[in-house]
C-alpha cells in the first residue's frame, strides 16, 4: 500500500506488513501509513493480521523525531500513536497481531490492541523501556497495558523487566507463543478459527469486553495531551 505498510486482502483477511527496513519505528509516516491499511480494511470489512519484518514487529516511537526536536512534530506522532493505539482496540472486526520479532515500547502497546497475540517464543523481546531512557509510561500505554498483563507482571512491565515469549505469554502480553518457523502456521490456525465467528455477534462481544478500556482511553489521551502541552509540545 506504501513504502512503509503493505496491503494484502485474501479471502477476506487483510494482512497489513510494516515494513521500514530498520526497527519499524512508530513515527508520523509510519502512523498515516496504518491509519491508511486500517480505513481499506474496514472498508473491506476485513478480518485484519498485523505484522512486521522478519525479526522486529515495531522498536517503538521513531527516536529521530524526539532528537530533531521539533515540538510540533513529536507532539504530532505522541497524539498519533495513542489514537491509533485507541482505533486498533475500536476495530470491529477480528484483529490477529502476527508478532515477527521484538516488540518494544509503542510497539509493545498496539501488540496489546490486537484481539489475539502470537509471537516468537525465543529470539525476540517484549520490553516497555520508557523509564530506561527518561521517559514516563504515557496514560494511554498503561490503558494498552492494564487490559491485557496480569498482575503482579503489570509493575514489572512497568519497571521496564524484557521479556521473551514464553514469558510473554505469562505475563499476558501474548496469548501463544511459538517457534519463529511455526509462526505463520499458527497465525492461520488462529485466523482461521476467527472467520468463523458470527460477525455481527463477534462485534457486539468485542465492544462489551473492551467497554472498559475504550471508555478509559479519551480521557487518558485528554491527561497525555495535557502533560505533552506542560512539557512544551504544542498542538500540531
Amino acid at each position: 500500500m506504501t513504502d512503509l505498510v503493505t496491503y494484502a486482502l485474501t479471502d477476506g483477511v487483510a494482512t497489513l506488513t510494516m515494513d521500514d527496513g530498520k526497527a519499524n519505528a512508530i513515527g508520523p509516516r509510519m502512523q498515516d501509513a496504518l491509519n491508511a491499511a486500517l480505513d481499506r480494511a474496514e472498508a473491506d470489512r476485513a478480518l485484519v493480521v498485523l505484522t512486521g519484518r522478519p525479526g522486529v514487529f515495531s522498536g517503538g516511537f521513531d527516536l529521530s523525531v524526539f532528537k530533531a526536536g521539533d515540538p510540533r512534530e513529536t507532539f504530532r506522532m505522541l497524539t498519533g500513536g495513542a489514537q491509533l493505539a485507541q482505533r486498533l482496540l475500536a476495530y470491529p472486526h477480528p484483529v490477529v497481531a502476527a508478532c515477527s520479532g521484538h516488540a518494544m515500547a509503542m510497539g509493545l502497546f498496539l501488540l496489546q490492541c490486537a484481539d489475539v497475540r502470537i509471537g516468537p517464543s525465543t529470539g525476540a523481546s517484549f520490553q516497555a523501556n520508557e523509564v530506561l531512557i527518561g521517559m514516563t509510561l504515557p496514560h494511554f500505554a498503561l490503558e494498552t497495558l492494564r487490559q491485557r498483563v496480569t498482575a503482579p507482571h503489570l509493575h514489572l512491565v512497568g519497571t521496564a523487566s524484557p521479556y521473551d515469549g514464553d514469558g510473554a505469554v505469562r505475563a499476558g502480553l501474548l496469548d501463544e507463543a511459538v517457534a519463529t518457523d511455526a509462526l505463520a502456521d499458527a497465525t492461520r490456525a488462529q485466523v482461521e478459527r476467527l472467520k468463523k465467528a458470527h460477525p455481527a455477534s463477534f462485534t457486539a462481544t468485542k465492544q462489551r469486553l473492551r467497554a472498559p478500556v475504550l471508555t478509559a482511553m479519551p480521557a487518558a489521551i485528554d491527561q497525555d495531551i495535557a502533560d505533552w502541552k506542560r512539557l512544551g509540545a504544542p498542538p500540531a
